[in-house]
C-alpha cells in the first residue's frame, strides 16, 4: 500500500488522522519562468513533480513499513528575479516567496506536523528556502530540510563536468529530463549550445563567477542574452531518464531520513 498522500485531495479529518501517524510533509517550490527558446515556462514545475513521482515509487518499493509522506500543493510561482527581463516570467518578491513558504509551515504546525522536506527545484529559490526554514524553526519548533535537486549529485558519466559547473539554466540537465518527462512540449529545432559568461571567465582562468565560492550576483541575460546557459544540444532522453530515476531516489532517501529523524535531539524553544 502506497505510504503517499496528496494534501490538497484529503478532507480535514482524514488530515487530522494522518498527523496523529507522524508523517513528513513535502513543499514542492518551483517557477513559472522562463526557459529560453526550447523549453516551457512550467520546466521547473514538471521537474519537480516528475522527481516526487519518482520518489514516491523508490519509496514504496522499500519493503520496509514506512512512515507517511504528505506531499502539499506546489508552490508554482517562486522567486525568479534573475529572469524578469524575458517575457513570460512570474516572480514573486522575497518577501512574499518567504511569507508563503512560512504560511504553508504554520499550516502544518496547526494540524500537529512537525517534519517538513522542502523541495526545491529552481536555483532562484535558494535564499528564500533558508530564511523561510529557520524562520519555521524559530516559531513552531518544526524540522525543516531543504533538498534543491541541482546540489544532488548525478549519475556518473551522465553529464560532463563543465556542464555541470556552467549549464545553470536550460542547458543539458533540464532539457535531459525534460525530453524524458515531457517530450512533446521540448522545441528540438530551438535546441542548441548557449555559452555562458560563466564558461568563459573559468576558461580565461577567473575564480570569480556565477556560482560557486565567490559568486557575483546575475541576471540571466548576463550569462547569455538568450537568458539560458548549457549545451541543451546534447541532451537526451535517456540521459533524463537515469537522472529522474537517480535525483528520485535520493529524494527518497532525504524521506526516509527525515521520518526516521531524532526530534528530540534538537534543541526546541519555549513557544
Amino acid at each position: 500500500m502506497s505510504q503517499l498522500y496528496e494534501w490538497a485531495a484529503m478532507t480535514g479529518p482524514e488530515l487530522a488522522r494522518l498527523a496523529a501517524d507522524d508523517p513528513v510533509a513535502v513543499l514542492p517550490m518551483a517557477a513559472i519562468e522562463q526557459h529560453g527558446p526550447h523549453l516551457p515556462l512550467d520546466t521547473d514545475v514538471r521537474i519537480g513533480s516528475g522527481l516526487i513521482e519518482a520518489a514516491g515509487q523508490a519509496y514504496d518499493a522499500n519493503g520496509q513499513a514506512r512512515a507517511p509522506i504528505v506531499v502539499l500543493p506546489t508552490v508554482a510561482v517562486g522567486a525568479s528575479l534573475e529572469h524578469t527581463s524575458f517575457a513570460g516570467t512570474l516572480s514573486l518578491s522575497a518577501e512574499q516567496a518567504i511569507a508563503q513558504v512560512v504560511a504553508c509551515g504554520e499550516g502544518l504546525a496547526r494540524a500537529g506536523i512537525r517534519r517538513l522536506v522542502i523541495f526545491n527545484s529552481h536555483g532562484g529559490n535558494k535564499a528564500v528556502i533558508d530564511l523561510a526554514a529557520l524562520r519555521l524553526r524559530a516559531d513552531h519548533d518544526l524540522l525543516v530540510i531543504k533538498a534543491s535537486y541541482f546540489r544532488f549529485a548525478p549519475p556518473a558519466d551522465t553529464l560532463a563536468a563543465d556542464e555541470l559547473a556552467h549549464g545553470l539554466h536550460g542547458g543539458a540537465l533540464e532539457t535531459a529530463m525534460m525530453l524524458h518527462l515531457a517530450p512533446a512540449t521540448v522545441r528540438v529545432r530551438h535546441l542548441r549550445d548557449f555559452e555562458s559568461l560563466g564558461a568563459a571567465r573559468a576558461a580565461a582562468g577567473a575564480t570569480v563567477g556565477p556560482e560557486g565560492d565567490a559568486g557575483f550576483a546575475w541576471f540571466a541575460e548576463d550569462l547569455n542574452p538568450s537568458g539560458v546557459t548549457g549545451d541543451a544540444a546534447s541532451a537526451t532522453a535517456a540521459q533524463g531518464a537515469r537522472l529522474i530515476e537517480a535525483f528520485g531516489a535520493r529524494l527518497a532517501t532525504i524521506w526516509a531520513e527525515a521520518a526516521a529523524f531524532d526530534l528530540s535531539s534538537l534543541g526546541g524553544r519555549a513557544l
